[in-house]
C-alpha cells in the first residue's frame, strides 16, 4: 500500500499524456478558426458552425487538465481545498463537454467513417457521461466519497477516450486492413469500452485495500 501511494503521481502524468493528442487537436481547430485557415472538406463544417466545436474544445481542455489531478490520492489529500474548488469547475465543464459532443454528433454533417450507428453511439456515450457526472455530484452531496470517486472516474474515462481511440482505430485497421464505416465505428467504440474497463479496474483495485484494512483493524480490535 505504501508503494502504491508513492506512485500515485504517475496517475495525473499518465492522464495528461493520454489527453495530449485531443488537446493538440482541439488547439489546432481553434487556431484554424481564429487564423482564418483555408477551408477544406475536413474543416468546412466547423467554419459553418463554430460554436459547438469552440465550446467543446474549451470545456474538454479544462476537464482533461483539472480532472487529471483529481485522481491522485496523495495530491487530493494534501490539497483538499483545491480538490473541492476544482470539483466545482469540473462538474459544469464535464456536462458541457458531453453536451457539446452530442451537439456536434447531430449538428455536423458526417465525414468519412461517420455513420448512423456511430452517431447513436456518440449520443449514448454523451448521455452516459452526463449521467455519471450527475451521479457523482449526488454522491458527494450525500458524503458518499467512494461512490463519488467511482462515478467521476467513469465520466472522465469516457471523456478522455479521445486519447485512446487512435490506438484502438490503429488496431482495427491492422486487423481488417481497411477503414470503412464499420471499421471506424468499431475502433471508436473500442476506445470508450477500453477506458471504461480500465476505470473499473482502478475502482475495484482501490476498494480491495480498504476492505483489507477494515478487516485487519477489526481483528486487532
Amino acid at each position: 500500500m505504501k508503494s502504491f501511494a508513492k506512485s500515485t503521481w504517475l496517475i495525473p502524468v499518465g492522464l495528461l499524456i493520454l489527453s495530449l493528442l485531443p488537446l493538440l487537436g482541439g488547439a489546432h481547430r481553434i487556431t484554424e478558426l481564429i487564423g482564418g485557415a483555408e477551408i477544406t472538406k475536413d474543416n468546412a463544417r466547423f467554419f459553418a458552425a463554430p460554436v459547438p466545436i469552440v465550446l467543446h474544445v474549451i470545456s474538454c481542455s479544462v476537464y482533461f487538465v483539472l480532472g487529471a489531478f483529481q485522481f491522485s490520492p496523495d495530491f487530493r489529500s494534501n490539497n483538499r481545498r483545491w480538490h473541492r474548488t476544482a470539483g466545482r469547475i469540473l462538474i459544469p465543464t464535464g456536462l458541457a463537454s458531453a453536451a457539446t459532443g452530442m451537439w456536434m454528433a447531430v449538428a455536423y454533417p458526417p465525414l468519412f467513417g461517420d455513420g448512423t450507428a456511430l452517431t447513436y453511439i456518440r449520443l449514448m456515450v454523451g448521455g452516459a457521461m452526463m449521467l455519471f457526472v450527475c451521479l457523482g455530484f449526488a454522491a458527494i452531496r450525500q458524503r458518499a466519497f467512494n461512490d463519488h470517486r467511482a462515478w467521476m472516474m467513469r465520466a472522465y474515462a469516457l471523456a478522455i477516450a479521445a486519447g485512446s481511440q487512435p490506438l484502438t482505430l490503429g488496431i482495427v485497421f491492422v486487423i481488417y486492413g481497411a477503414f470503412g464505416e464499420m471499421e471506424y465505428t468499431l475502433g471508436m467504440t473500442a476506445g470508450w469500452l477500453l477506458n471504461l474497463a480500465v476505470a473499473e479496474w482502478f475502482i475495484r483495485r482501490r476498494k480491495n485495500p480498504e476492505v483489507l484494512r477494515v478487516r485487519v483493524e477489526n481483528s486487532v480490535g
